[in-house]
């Protein structure tokens, strides 16, 4: 485990919390993003915690970190951390995918269980998002229950490889059907989840994540 926050009474808050964690392990302690990967490419952890706003980028470090993370390191899971229930981070987030990956509020640090919870969900490829966060970006869209309940087993399906960060061609691949077939069935997708009209970036991410609050979390392994 290696952590990152620029603040020093944050820092020593982890490193109780992290100590009194069995099976958990910590190997450096940072104070921004920079020495964040620095040490990662370092020691090489299973999960590193991250601060989303920390220099050298200030408001969307985490994301910087966890985005750098995917490309060098793509087995670490990651858990941004945030002061604030800001959705748009979240969707940033999961832009590049919401496996191993997790975003949480800082008040959930001081529950030692929840907090070991989401490090062992993202060290198993999991993902994990503050109900929170979720509550907000959702609130709206579902009325007396899921709508991703609307979807059939094959939209379910497509929507639970768009989970994983795969693109229309790549889905199109692992359930063999055409990269057309596939359109079809997100289209089908955006419309039974009463999506809005925004980009398609924006709209896959929405859906990504009903369907994670739908799932109760995790993200299905990969084929």
């Amino acid at each position: 485990m290696v952590y990152a926050d620029d603040s020093f009474l944050m820092r020593e808050a982890l490193e109780r919390v992290l100590e009194r964690l069995g099976g958990v392990e910590v190997l450096a302690g940072c104070v921004d993003g920079d020495a964040l990967l620095a040490a990662v490419d370092e020691h090489r952890p299973d999960v590193v915690l991250a601060d989303m706003r920390m220099p050298p980028s200030g408001d969307e470090e985490g994301i910087r970190v966890a985005n750098r993370l995917r490309e060098r390191h793509p087995g670490i899971g990651v858990v941004v951390l945030t002061q604030y229930a800001e959705p748009r981070y979240a969707l940033e987030l999961l832009k590049a995918g919401a496996e191993g990956r997790g975003y949480l509020l800082k008040e959930r640090v001081h529950d030692p269980l929840e907090l070991h919870a989401a490090i062992e969900a993202v060290a198993h490829g999991d993902s994990v998002f503050d109900p929170a966060i979720v509550r907000m970006l959702v609130d709206g869209v579902s009325v007396g229950g899921s709508p991703v309940d609307n979807l059939t087993a094959r939209e379910r399906e497509v929507l639970g490889e768009m989970a994983q960060g795969k693109s229309n061609a790549a889905i199109a691949e692992s359930l063999v059907l055409t990269k057309k077939a596939i359109e079809k069935h997100i289209g089908s997708i955006f419309l039974k989840l009463g999506l809005p009209q925004e980009d398609v970036a924006s709209r896959r991410v929405a859906a990504v994540l009903l369907y994670l609050a739908a799932e109760g979390g995790p993200v299905p392994p990969r084929r």
